[in-house]
C-alpha cells in the first residue's frame, strides 16, 4: 500500500484527533440524553445527524478561524518588525547583538553574527520574529485544518450512532444504548 501521498496530512493528526473525539463525545451525549429521555430511535437518528451537522460545523469553522487569526497576527508583527528595521536601523541593529549576545556569542564573533544577520532585510526579521518575538509563521493551511476538523468530526461522531442508524434499517435484537456505548469507547482507541 503507498501511504506517500497520506504524508502532506500527517501535520493535520492533531486536528483530526480532537475534531474526531470531539465528534465522538457530542454525539453519545446527544444519544445518551435520548434515550434517556426515552426517545425512538428515528429521533435519536436526527438528533444525532443534526449534532454532527451543526457541532461539527461549529468545530471546523471555529479552526479555521483560529488559524487564520494566528497566521494574521503574525503577518501583523512581521510587516511591523519590517517596518522598524527599515526605519530604527541603529535600535534593530542593538536588539539583534542584544539577543545574541544573551545567547553567549561576544567579541569579534559577535559582531560577525550581528553583520551577517542584518546584511539582508529578510533574514534580519525572520530572527527578529523567531528570536525576539518568539514567533514563528504557523505552516498549517486554515482551510485544510477546518475540514479536516470537520471530516474527523463526522466520521468519528458517527460511531456512537451507527448502531442506531443499522437498527432502523435492519432491526436487531440488541440492547442498542450499550452497544453504542462499547462503540463510542472503542471509538477512542482508533
Amino acid at each position: 500500500m503507498n501511504f506517500k501521498g497520506l504524508k502532506k496530512w500527517e501535520p493535520y493528526l492533531g486536528e483530526f484527533v480532537y475534531g474526531g473525539m470531539d465528534g465522538c463525545v457530542t454525539t453519545f451525549a446527544v444519544v445518551a440524553g435520548a434515550v434517556g429521555a426515552g426517545l425512538d430511535s428515528a429521533i435519536i437518528i436526527i438528533l444525532g445527524f443534526a449534532n454532527l451537522l451543526a457541532d461539527g460545523f461549529a468545530m471546523s469553522v471555529g479552526a479555521y478561524l483560529s488559524t487564520k487569526t494566528e497566521k494574521d497576527n503574525f503577518d501583523k508583527y512581521r510587516t511591523q518588525a519590517t517596518k522598524n528595521v527599515e526605519a530604527l536601523l541603529e535600535h534593530e541593529k542593538q536588539e539583534i547583538q542584544k539577543i545574541y549576545s544573551e545567547k553567549g556569542f561576544e567579541g569579534q564573533l559577535l559582531n560577525q553574527v550581528v553583520e551577517v544577520i542584518t546584511k539582508d532585510k529578510e533574514r534580519w526579521v525572520d530572527v527578529k520574529m523567531k528570536e525576539g518575538l518568539q514567533m514563528s509563521r504557523p505552516k498549517k493551511s486554515p482551510v485544510r485544518i477546518g475540514g479536516i476538523t470537520y471530516v474527523s468530526f463526522i466520521l468519528i461522531g458517527l460511531i456512537p450512532l451507527l448502531i442506531f442508524v443499522i437498527d432502523y434499517f435492519n432491526p436487531l435484537n440488541l440492547n442498542l444504548f450499550v452497544t453504542s456505548s462499547v462503540l463510542t469507547a472503542g471509538g477512542f482507541f482508533l
